[in-house]
């Protein structure tokens, strides 16, 4: 496979592969500060290695040189834009009026397509381009296929399409449901998004509605059986399995501002690193196999505004959601019903730190292995409001706010533990800062305490879990099945039907083949002869009731107070529920705490509001 990296390049190469061969025969005879040398050296061969693209709105370079238009080249110009065009009927796609664009839009954007797996660093300016990826055909089962993309100072824009596309490298995950599982290996993946240390990165994409295959008819298309060619939803957006990575210390940042989703996968997603920020129209992060798709979070500091739009969740998998590390704040679109964290298969804390904020709350399982708690606020909280979490001994733990408003927040960290905190809002806090999460707080300013009222809620729900404004967790031990339902219902199977009912409809009464059965005699347009003595007046009520005159109650109802209630409801609680499944009902006190115990993996708080209220 060729390779085009220049021939000063090959020559440092070289040069630098001649030191790391030297360094490494004088490491086997001195100290251990040849060992550095050697490290260094490798680098050396490594960037050597890269192939340097050069954004601009002139002329590109690659490896300091015009890049070629020849599409045999490892990196060349010139390749169709891949976007939604306007004047097309209803056979062409899915799109309406605003997804479309013109032929001269199009037209107007540079596509740098890279055909060749390596690692390619990227800088510069390109004001209406696209970076693709299409390794060929059969790059899916090589496992060889692999482009590592780092991004060094680049401000791109596309406004017709994805900014970053992969159409082809290697997949290494698997789509298949029956082997689908929560923990995945994307370290193999066909294409690695890179930040470069100290780098500030700008995305700005936007996204291509359902385009048809060539040929689909009017008929296919009212019968819904039109086959897609091509959906991109996200300004980057991958047909294969990916990661986005820090650089050695991780201080890059990367910004994506998109007019639809932010980031996507068409199966898995990994996040290990740098600092990655998505201002979104719709989600912000999504992973879209149903059933199958990951997305993990290993490290970095992940932020997720889904506030542009209409709506979003800040993280949306059809899979899982797992966070094993890093700070991660997630939030959903204010003025919709959507989660911060947002996974039809499940949502796992294992480490790090989490803020997620919505209008509504997806389940997170009680089978993560960190500590998290749920708040539900009696009113919608404003967005940058300051939260601030305070332990037994009176010392700051964490302080937080979500970057959109929000009535349900998840927060984890490693920090909590079991034990009593106080909640309170502040106007500000000094601290060690990672998006809007803060730690080791030196002092803080305008400290108002909060309170509650509840300790779980259930309300309308969205997903796999509960919500609403002053939404809910699941009941406790809801791990998927509704309890005491018929049998061969939890499993996916239909309960056994009547008698009969085996995909046809049972038998229906005599003469009901079609015509109505017969019925009663003088029913033949005119209403049947009424009971006698039904002039106006119901026969048969209780006495008192036909002259305006309520009937006698039941004992105690009829002096303004209730008749006794079923065993156990007349203090609050619900009578006779199924074992286990009365942690999804509200469960109030009666009376207003400000102590917020923690005990256990799951903790939810409901009705919380200021104390001064």
């Amino acid at each position: 496979m060729k390779r085009s990296i220049g021939t000063k390049a090959f020559a440092a190469a070289m040069a630098a592969a001649m030191t790391l061969t030297a360094a490494g025969a004088v490491f086997a005879e001195e100290t251990a500060e040849t060992t550095g040398a050697a490290a260094d050296a490798q680098a050396e061969l490594e960037e050597a290695l890269e192939i340097v693209i050069t954004l601009a709105d002139d002329v590109i370079l690659v490896d300091g040189e015009a890049i070629s238009e020849d599409p045999s080249a490892s990196v060349y110009v010139g390749a169709d834009i891949v976007y939604y065009e306007d004047g097309h009927d209803a056979t062409y796609g899915e799109g309406d009026e605003e997804d479309g664009h013109s032929a001269e839009e199009a037209a107007a954007h540079t596509v740098v397509t890279i055909t060749e797996p390596g690692t390619y660093r990227v800088s510069g300016t390109l004001s209406r381009g696209q970076i693709a990826i299409d390794l060929g055909e059969d790059a899916e089962t090589d496992e060889n296929a692999v482009v590592n993309l780092i991004l060094d100072q680049v401000d791109l824009t596309c406004e017709v399409a994805s900014a970053i596309v992969v159409y082809s490298a290697f997949e290494c995950g698997s789509d298949e449901t029956e082997t689908a599982t929560k923990d995945v290996d994307t370290s193999g993946a066909g294409f690695h998004l890179i930040v470069a240390d100290g780098s500030e990165n700008v995305i700005n994409g936007s996204h291509v509605a359902k385009i048809y295959k060539d040929g689909t008819t009017q008929e296919q298309v009212d019968a819904d059986e039109a086959k897609k060619k091509w959906k991109f939803d996200a300004a980057i957006d991958s047909l294969v399995s990916f990661t986005i990575d820090g650089e050695e210390s991780g201080s890059g940042k990367l910004t994506v501002n998109a007019d639809n989703e932010g980031i996507s996968s068409a199966l898995h997603m990994t996040i290990n690193g740098g600092e990655v920020v998505i201002n979104s129209s719709d989600d912000a992060i999504n992973a879209s196999e149903d059933y199958v798709s990951v997305l993990t979070i290993n490290g970095g500091v992940v932020t997720c505004d889904s506030g542009l739009g209409k709506e979003g969740d800040g993280i949306d998998s059809n899979g899982w959601i797992v966070v094993n590390g890093g700070y991660t704040i997630a939030c959903a679109n204010g003025s919709s019903q959507d989660s911060g964290v947002d996974a039809d298969m499940g949502i796992y804390i294992n480490g790090g730190t989490v803020l997620a904020s919505g209008n509504m709350y997806d389940e997170v399982s009680a089978e993560s292995k960190q500590q998290f708690l749920v708040l539900n606020f009696a009113s919608q909280v404003d967005e940058n409001e300051l939260l601030m979490l305070v332990d037994s001994e009176g010392t700051p733990l964490n302080a937080f706010s979500a970057v959109n408003a929000f009535t349900t927040m998840v927060y984890s960290s490693d920090l909590l533990a079991d034990g009593e905190y106080t909640l309170y809002k502040v106007d500000s806090v000094e601290g060690d800062q990672n998006g809007s999460i803060y730690t080791n707080i030196t002092s803080y300013t305008g400290e108002v305490q909060m309170q509650y009222s509840g300790t779980s809620m259930m309300g309308p729900g969205g997903g796999r879990g509960f919500g609403g404004f002053g939404g809910g967790q699941r009941p406790e031990n809801f791990d998927g099945e509704m309890p005491s339902m018929p049998e061969g219902f939890g499993n996916g199977e239909k309960p056994s039907m009547p008698e009969g009912f085996d995909g046809e409809k049972p038998s229906m009464p005599e003469g009901f083949d079609g015509e109505k059965p017969s019925m009663p005699e003088g029913f033949d347009g005119e209403k049947p002869s009424m009971p006698e003595g039904f002039d106006g007046e119901m026969p048969g009520m209780p006495e008192g009731f036909g002259n305006g005159e309520t009937p006698s109650m039941p004992e105690g109802f009829g002096n303004g107070e209730k008749p006794s209630m079923p065993e156990g409801f007349e203090n609050g609680e619900m009578p006779g529920m199924p074992e286990g499944f009365e942690g999804g009902f509200m469960n109030f006190s009666g009376e207003s705490s400000t102590s917020f115990v923690l005990e256990g993996k799951s903790n939810t708080f409901s009705q919380i509001t200021e104390v001064s209220e």
